[in-house]
C-alpha cells in the first residue's frame, strides 16, 4: 500500500510538471512578435509606450529596431579614408544606441510594463527595407511606429509616404500620432464595407478587444453608391451576435467626415482600418484630415491588410 501511495504521488507530481512544461512551451509558441522602429526622439518614445501596451494585450515581445544610413562619399576620398569615416559613424551610432536603450527600459518601468520581453537591433541601410527584411526573417506579427520624428523619419512616415509605408508592409501596423498619449484601450473602432473578407479582420480586432476587456464599434458609411443590402447587414449581426461588437450604419457621402465624427462621438480609443485602396488610405493622412483630427483628440490607427 505504501509503495502504491508513493507511486501515485510520483505519478501525480510528474503529470503536474508535464502540464506546467506544456503551458510554458505553448506560451512561447503563441507569443506575438512586435517590431518597434525607433529613432529615440520624443515622438518615438511616446509611441514606445503604445507598443508596450499592445505587447501586454496580445501577450507579445518587443523587438526594438534602430537604423542609420552611411553617407555617400565623394570619389576623391582615398579608400582608407572611407573605412575610417564609416567606422567612426558606426561607432557613433552604436554608442547612441547603447545609451538610449536603458532610457527605454526606464520608460517601460515608469508605465508598469517592465515585464514585457524586449530585444534590440541596430542596422545600417534603408529603414523600410530593413523593416521588410525583419518581418520576413523573424515572422513579425505587428509593427508599431510614430507618425513623425527626427530628420529622416518625417519623410518616411508623414504625408503620402505614411500610406505607402503602411500599405507596403505585410503585417498590421499600429500608427501613433505624435501627441497621442497612451491610455487603456476600451473601445476599438472598425471601419468596414461589409465584404466577406472583412470578417476575418473584424475577428482579429475582436481578439485584441477581448484581451483588453473592451468592445468594438463597427462603422459602415453608406453612400449612394453602396451595393450592400439589409440581408448582408443582418448576416453580420447574426454571425457576431455573441461578440462584444455594435454595428453602426451612417448615411453620408463624405466618408472621412463620417469617420472623424464617429471617432469623437463614440469615444474611440483605436481605429482599425483595412487598407482597401492606397489612394484612399493615404488621403487619411493628408494635412487637412490630420488637422481636423487634432481638434478631436487624435487616436492611433491600426492598419490591417486584406
Amino acid at each position: 500500500m505504501l509503495n502504491n501511495c508513493k507511486y501515485d504521488s510520483y505519478h501525480a507530481f510528474s503529470n503536474l510538471i508535464n502540464v506546467i512544461l506544456y503551458k510554458i512551451t505553448n506560451t512561447f509558441k503563441t507569443m506575438k512578435k512586435i517590431l518597434f522602429p525607433t529613432d529615440f526622439s520624443e515622438v518615438a518614445n511616446n509611441a514606445f509606450v503604445h507598443a508596450l501596451g499592445l505587447a501586454k494585450l496580445v501577450h507579445g515581445e518587443l523587438i526594438l529596431l534602430h537604423t542609420y544610413e552611411l553617407p555617400i562619399v565623394d570619389n576623391q576620398f582615398a579608400p582608407q579614408n572611407y573605412q575610417v569615416l564609416f567606422d567612426s559613424l558606426e561607432l557613433s551610432n552604436f554608442e547612441k544606441f547603447k545609451d538610449e536603450v536603458p532610457k527605454l527600459r526606464a520608460i517601460a518601468e515608469e508605465n508598469h510594463f517592465e515585464d514585457i520581453k524586449m530585444s534590440h537591433m541596430i542596422m545600417d541601410g534603408d529603414l523600410m527595407y530593413n523593416i521588410k527584411e525583419i518581418i520576413k526573417k523573424d515572422k513579425i506579427d505587428y509593427v508599431v511606429m510614430g507618425t513623425s520624428g527626427a530628420t529622416g523619419w518625417k519623410e518616411a512616415f508623414l504625408g503620402t509616404n505614411t500610406g505607402e509605408a503602411i500599405v507596403n508592409l505585410s503585417v498590421p501596423v499600429l500608427s501613433i500620432p505624435k501627441d497621442c498619449k497612451y491610455t487603456k484601450i476600451e473601445t476599438i473602432g472598425f471601419t468596414t464595407r461589409y465584404r466577406e473578407k472583412d470578417k476575418e479582420a473584424l475577428k482579429q480586432v475582436l481578439k485584441i478587444a477581448k484581451s483588453a476587456g473592451g468592445k468594438v464599434k463597427c462603422l459602415y458609411v453608406k453612400t449612394k453608391a453602396t451595393d450592400n443590402t439589409e440581408a448582408t447587414f443582418d448576416d453580420w449581426k447574426e454571425q457576431f451576435k455573441n461578440d462584444p461588437v455594435t454595428f453602426f450604419i451612417l448615411p453620408n457621402e463624405d466618408v472621412k467626415e463620417s469617420i472623424s465624427d464617429f471617432i469623437t462621438h463614440q469615444e474611440i480609443d483605436v481605429l482599425a482600418m483595412l487598407t482597401y485602396k492606397r489612394s484612399f488610405f493615404e488621403s487619411l493622412f493628408s494635412s487637412s484630415f490630420t488637422e481636423k483630427m487634432s481638434y478631436n483628440s487624435e487616436v492611433p490607427i491600426l492598419a490591417l491588410h486584406q
